[in-house]
């Protein structure tokens, strides 16, 4: 049996556009889809996965969804993640798969967006009260509503706290992108 080479799940930018855009007239160059956890690298991914949907139908969480081409994706605004590997253990060509027991599933993680009603001055505590991983903390501020604080290394990317936002402030992506606008 070969070994199959797993990658930290970051999604890397698409250089090419759709094909279904392009011959609409309409070239779209963005991210790809995030990917269910424990994904292959984006080229990897793509080039194992069927599209058999068996880890679809697996999820107990139903937050794998069909994305563009078939190809599964994961949709926080169905839930959460809880990680229980059921697709991976599912996936027969081994587009998701676990290097290690300790692996990590992906490099997501959460961002909180000049939206949240906490900087509005409104009093919302509900992506903290949701947190399973308690990486969200609410800063008290003397005469003002707490304001949220993430804890990038305690966050895993689950997505529970994306669902319960009012304002969808909160956005779940790869470290990467969330480093470099924090730089920008």
């Amino acid at each position: 049996m070969s070994a199959v080479k797993v990658s930290s799940n970051v999604p890397q930018p698409s250089v090419l556009p759709l094909r279904r855009s392009f011959l609409r007239g309409r070239p779209r160059v963005g991210a790809p889809a995030l990917r269910p956890p424990w994904a292959r690298d984006e080229a990897a991914f793509i080039a194992a996965c069927t599209r058999c949907d068996a880890c679809i139908e697996v999820c107990p969480a139903t937050i794998l969804v069909r994305a563009d081409g078939g190809f599964p994706s994961v949709d926080f605004s169905r839930g959460e993640c809880t990680f229980c590997a059921q697709c991976v253990a599912r996936c027969e060509p081994h587009a998701l798969a676990r290097e290690a027991e300790l692996a990590p599933p992906w490099a997501l993680r959460a961002s909180i967006g000049e939206a949240c009603l906490a900087e509005a001055g409104v009093e919302c505590r509900i992506c903290g009260e949701n947190c399973p991983a308690g990486a969200i903390r609410f800063r008290p501020r003397l005469g003002k509503v707490a304001q949220p604080q993430l804890d990038a290394a305690a966050c895993t990317g689950c997505g529970a706290c994306f669902a319960p936002c009012p304002t969808r402030a909160i956005v779940v992506k790869a470290q990467i992108d969330i480093q470099l606008e924090n730089e920008q």
